[in-house]
């Protein structure tokens, strides 16, 4: 008998998300309170589940090439519960209104997810999750990326086992590796399906040089790269035919419309979808462009996602619940924020709540989950 990897695992995972969840009948009555498309939770964590076990093979339904036509992809924020878990009921809400907004894809437990400070099992469940309740409507690429060549070979199973479109991939990181080493990674994981590999030298330490890119860019399986370099870097690759997303909210209006990006895989799309589709979709708009700005300023005075958690709690989108060793952002910052949101309009924003301060003692800083 066929096994997939995963299995159960990911089922004990939607176990712990819907504890009362038992039947079938109950996980419908979830997803149809999120306005989604429902299938039983065996098909949640492997599609086409109803096919005999022992026939059934993974299958990639989405090609290299439907992901390069991406314009505005948003870095998923993961939402908690005060006791750590996630909350997929304000998870939900947060795909629901990048769908209405305009977004193309999302990144599932990328760095803005923190798909660092979750298990593989939490991984593995919210990809296929998203999938299931939203993989009709937006395109979702699960961060299976690891420094190890092993772990990011077995997350990529799973995660296209659960029906992810593509992976996104880094470099390995803090043991680092060669040229050679590089190049050996990436072809192991792109023969498994639609790929964008990411460079972000200050995350992982070490630049992916060109070569590299210009070396796997054969494989058929190459989506194309979220680069964070910057726009010389990017019009180096679009030059030579090869799809670059900026990783970069602050410069992905000139990659876009002067450097030849294809779009942007963006943290700010969390909070102005709307706004950023209009960046990337709506021609030159250098206005905007520097009306957006200091938003994004304020989003990375600290790294990565503390702005984005920061700013959400204070929409009233999420809980105010962190896992450490994220701390929010101090009151001054959290009242400079305020102020960004009246200048460019509490309307452009994520949520229906006003926007509000927050005290200290308003968050909850959770430790073990």
């Amino acid at each position: 008998m066929t096994t997939v990897k995963g299995y159960g695992s990911c089922m004990r995972e939607y176990a712990l998300q819907f504890p009362r969840s038992n039947s079938n009948d109950s996980y419908k009555r979830q997803c149809t309170k999120r306005n989604a498309r429902w299938r039983s939770p065996q098909a949640a964590v492997i599609p086409n589940l109803h096919l005999p076990m022992r026939s059934f093979e993974v299958k990639n339904r989405t090609s290299a090439d439907d992901i390069k036509s991406l314009r505005l992809v948003t870095a998923i924020k993961t939402p908690y519960l005060p006791d750590g878990r996630f909350d997929l009921e304000a998870y939900d809400a947060l795909v629901n209104l990048q769908i209405e907004n305009g977004a193309e894809g999302v990144i599932v437990g990328g760095t803005t997810g923190e798909g660092q400070l979750m298990s593989w099992d939490e991984h593995i469940m919210l990809i296929g999750h998203t999938v299931n309740c939203f993989g009709g409507s937006i395109k979702v690429i699960g961060n299976t990326g690891s420094n190890s060549t092993r772990e990011a070979i077995h997350a990529s199973e799973q995660g296209f086992a659960v029906g992810m479109h593509a992976a996104l991939h880094i470099n390995p990181y803090y043991g680092k590796t060669s040229i050679e080493g590089m190049i050996s990674h990436f072809n192991c994981v792109l023969s498994m399906g639609p790929t964008i590999i990411y460079n972000v030298p200050p995350r992982t330490g070490q630049d992916i040089p060109p070569v590299v890119i210009q070396t796997v860019s054969q494989s058929v399986n190459l989506a194309g790269v979220k680069e964070c370099v910057g726009n010389d870097r990017v019009e180096q690759y679009t030059v030579q035919g090869i799809s670059v997303w900026s990783g970069n909210d602050d410069q992905c209006h000139d990659a876009r419309w002067n450097h030849g990006a294809t779009g942007v895989m963006s943290v700010a799309s969390n909070l102005v979808p709307g706004l950023m589709r209009e960046l990337m979709f709506g021609g030159k708009n250098s206005s905007l462009n520097a009306k957006l700005i200091p938003l994004m300023d304020w989003l990375f005075y600290e790294p990565n996602p503390i702005g984005l958690n920061t700013a959400l709690a204070q929409l009233g989108v999420v809980r105010p619940v962190f896992r450490l060793p994220y701390v929010p952002l101090p009151k001054a910052k959290r009242e400079e924020f305020v102020n960004l949101v009246k200048q460019i309009g509490r309307e452009n924003f994520v949520g229906e709540k006003d926007v509000q301060v927050l005290d200290d003692d308003d968050f909850i800083l959770v430790t073990r989950y």
